[in-house]
C-alpha cells in the first residue's frame, strides 16, 4: 500500500480556497441567470454547447460526455428544457437508438437574451479582479489541469 501524499499547508490553502471560490461563483452565476432570464446555469451550459456548433444540434450521448452527466440526469434535464421549448429531440436517421438535441428558436432567443448579463457577471466576479498577467496565468493553469484530466483516469 502506498503512503498517502497529504497536502502541505500551501496546497491545502489553495485547494480549500478553490473549493470555496467554485461554490460561491457557481451559486452567484446561477442566481444571476435565474433572476435575469429564468435559466439555470445548467440550461445555459446546454444552450452554449448547442450555439457553439456550426449546426445547433448534438447527439445526446456526446452532450452527456461533454457535460460529464449521468444519462438519467441528462435525460431529466433535457426533458425539462424540452417542455419549456428551449430544445427539441430528433431521432437519429442512422441509429434507431440515437437521438439529437436541437436548439429551438425559443432556445436561441433565451440564450441571446441571457448571455450579456451572464458575461457581465463573469467579468465582474472573476476577470475584473485580475490583472492581464493573472488572466494569462489563470488560463494556462486551467488548460494544464484540463489536459491532465483528459490524460489521467
Amino acid at each position: 500500500m502506498t503512503e498517502t501524499r497529504w497536502l502541505d499547508e500551501r496546497e491545502s490553502r489553495a485547494w480549500r480556497g478553490y473549493l470555496t471560490m467554485h461554490t460561491q461563483l457557481v451559486a452567484r452565476l446561477h442566481r444571476q441567470l435565474q433572476h435575469d432570464s429564468g435559466l439555470s446555469l445548467s440550461d445555459f451550459e446546454v444552450l452554449v454547447r448547442l450555439t457553439d456548433r456550426p449546426e445547433p444540434r448534438i447527439r445526446v450521448g456526446e452532450l452527456g460526455q461533454i457535460m460529464q452527466w449521468e444519462k438519467s440526469r441528462l435525460s431529466h434535464h433535457l426533458g425539462r428544457m424540452q417542455k419549456r421549448g428551449l430544445v427539441r429531440r430528433e431521432d437519429c436517421p442512422d441509429d434507431a437508438r440515437g437521438a439529437f438535441i436541437v436548439l429551438t428558436e425559443q432556445g436561441r432567443t433565451a440564450i441571446e437574451q441571457a448571455a450579456p448579463g451572464h458575461v457581465e457577471t463573469v467579468r465582474e466576479l472573476l476577470f475584473d479582479a485580475l490583472t492581464d498577467e493573472q488572466v494569462e496565468a489563470f488560463g494556462a493553469i486551467v488548460g494544464r489541469i484540463l489536459e491532465r484530466l483528459d490524460n489521467v483516469q
